[in-house]
């Protein structure tokens, strides 16, 4: 049997998580934490309490990024891109030496309406992530990319989460990933 974690923000916890398990089926045991991860550097922090819950896991699949580039009070994104940048790559660096594979699902998109989170500023942090654990041997799974070409049929009306079909497609991705990505561990 196949361990597997999964941690994330919200997209994660009310979202794809729910569905995983079951498309992962009998082969795999997931665990993933019943706390929102929040900013990465929350998650950095609790990579220190879920080490034991985590030992022996063989495939790591982490998402993390809507609460780093919320802009609630107009002065630019709770993270800086620096930062999102430097605690992905502590993140990553810890999970890779701990775990076989790790995987890293970019930020998902809002609607257009959502005034906290932006398309573009989304976009920007999904390179910035994407250019930083690629180098650091992460394997990504684009769910922005899922997504972001039908924002009113993927994401519901609270203009962030993910409606059902969307946590559907992204349960779809994050399972075919991690099956892909256990093979011959």
């Amino acid at each position: 049997m196949t361990k597997v974690t999964l941690l994330g923000d919200s997209i994660r916890l009310i979202g794809y998580g729910k569905s995983v398990p079951g498309l992962l089926g009998s082969e795999f045991s997931v665990y993933q934490p019943a706390d929102n991860c929040r900013f990465a550097k929350y998650m950095l922090r609790m990579l220190f309490d879920y080490r034991e819950v985590m030992e022996n896991c063989e495939v790591v699949h982490f998402n993390v990024g809507h609460w780093d580039l919320c802009e609630l009070f107009e002065e630019g994104a709770f993270s800086t891109e620096e930062e999102y940048r430097e605690n992905l790559i502590r993140i990553a660096r810890i999970l890779k030496s701990r775990h076989k594979k790790v995987i890293f699902a970019t930020t998902t998109p809002v609607r257009n309406e959502n005034r906290y989170n932006k398309n573009s500023t989304i976009a920007r942090f999904n390179e910035i992530a994407i250019e930083a654990l690629v180098k650091e041997g992460v394997v990504i799974n684009d769910l922005n990319a899922l997504l972001v070409d039908d924002i009113e049929r993927y994401i519901c009306t609270d203009l962030i989460h993910l409606t059902d079909e969307g946590i559907d497609t992204c349960a779809k991705a994050v399972a075919d990933i991690i099956r892909e990505n256990a093979n011959g561990l």
